[in-house]
């Protein structure tokens, strides 16, 4: 059974930096994209970054240049470091883990991060 926990969210203010942290369980990170969403309330869901195989990496423009994704196959975990955080950064960030041999996406229980003003 694969799993996704995320954790790291908080509250901080404008300016601050967090990691998140999204621990895979169930199944290894390769041959897989892993990717960080965020949904914010009234807004629809935003691809904020990716990562897949040889650690290519994409990133939403609302967040390049200030965020990091990474992941760490020895503990199967991906992480998203976002510095310069903004209020509207605010928003449930989800890990979502699709598999490039078949099969559904994986979804985890998301993660709030709330950046006050």
């Amino acid at each position: 059974q694969v799993q996704l926990v995320e954790s790291g969210g908080g509250l901080v203010q404008a300016g601050g930096s967090l990691r998140l942290s999204c621990v895979v369980s169930g199944r290894t990170l390769t041959f897989a994209v892993i990717a960080w969403y965020r949904l914010a309330p009234g807004k629809q869901r935003e691809l904020v970054a990716s990562i897949a195989s040889g650690d290519t990496t994409n990133y939403a423009d609302s967040v390049k240049g200030r965020s990091t994704i990474s992941r760490d196959l020895a503990k199967n975990t991906v992480y998203l470091q976002i510095n310069g955080l903004k209020p509207e950064d605010t928003a449930v960030y989800y890990c979502n883990l699709h598999p490039l041999r078949g099969g559904g996406d994986y979804w985890g229980q998301g993660t709030q991060v709330t950046v006050s003003s």
